[in-house]
């Protein structure tokens, strides 16, 4: 998770990308089977915000004990 938001966290990849607006975050990383919910404030160095980090199993997204539909 590090090292993929380190170096250019608003860069669409295989693994990070823009989601629709929501009222988690604006971006999402998957790693495995959890997703990270990030916002990135642009001052002189990006200043990356975890907003949420969840567990997606089939269909379903879990943050805590709450399913969220996104």
């Amino acid at each position: 998770m590090e090292r993929q938001l380190a170096h250019e966290p608003t860069k669409e990849t295989r693994h990070k990308k823009p989601i629709r607006p929501n009222p988690v975050a604006p971006w999402e990383l998957r790693v495995g089977s959890f997703r990270i919910y990030y916002d990135v404030q642009d001052d002189l160095e990006p200043v990356v915000l975890i907003r949420a980090v969840g567990v997606k199993e089939r269909n379903r997204l879990k943050i805590g004990d709450e399913e969220i539909r996104l």
